[in-house]
Formats: structure tokens, sequence, C-alpha cells
């Protein structure tokens, strides 16, 4: 009843149907492997979303100059040095977790 109040105040359409409920995700706690591979997903996000946050900052998602840069150090840099460093050279610091928070509107 609880859920069902929450998801008519958020304004769900009738004809959607919650999939995934909280005890959906308990799988995650099943076993250390499967919670560490979840968590890796999430830093992925976290640094998505400080790239695209690069990208932003120009004023132009779409701008040549960053996606060049992205290109030279993210992508085309492959596995030839640690991912850590790639990032550092294309942002010139460390991940900003405050990109990530923002995007699943925590801040």
């Amino acid at each position: 009843q609880v859920l069902g109040e929450y998801l008519e105040e958020q304004g769900m359409p009738q004809g959607i149907v919650m999939r995934h409920r909280p005890a959906h995700f308990a799988h995650l706690f099943a076993s250390s492997a499967y919670a560490a591979g979840y968590y890796v997903y999430q830093w992925a996000q976290v640094l998505d979303n400080d790239v695209f946050a690069a990208f932003e900052e120009t004023g132009d998602v779409f701008d040549p100059e960053t996606a060049e840069k992205c290109r030279k150090y993210i992508y085309s840099s492959g596995n030839t040095v640690a991912p850590q460093e790639l990032f550092k050279s294309f942002r010139g610091r460390e991940p900003d977790i405050s990109f990530f928070l923002k995007h699943k509107g925590l801040v």
C-alpha cells in the first residue's frame, strides 16, 4: 500500500508496473563477488558523469577539442596505461563524485 501511494504521488501511469522492488536487489549481497562487480558499475558511472561534465563545462557537449582530448587520453590509449592515469591525463585531476551525485539527484 505504501508503494502504491508513492507511485501515485510520483505520477506513475497505471499501465506501468514496478518490476524492480528493493527485494529484487538482494542478490547484490548474496556474495562479495557480485557486490564488488556491482560497485564497479557504479564507479564506471562516476567516471562517465565526470567525463561528460568536461564537455558540459565547455558550453558545447560536442566540443571538438574536448572530444579529441577524450579520444587521445581515454579511447585510443586502451589498456596501455592504468585507467586512473588516463583519466587524470584527460581531466587533469582525480575523479570527482559530485557529478555522479548530481546525476543521481542526490545533491
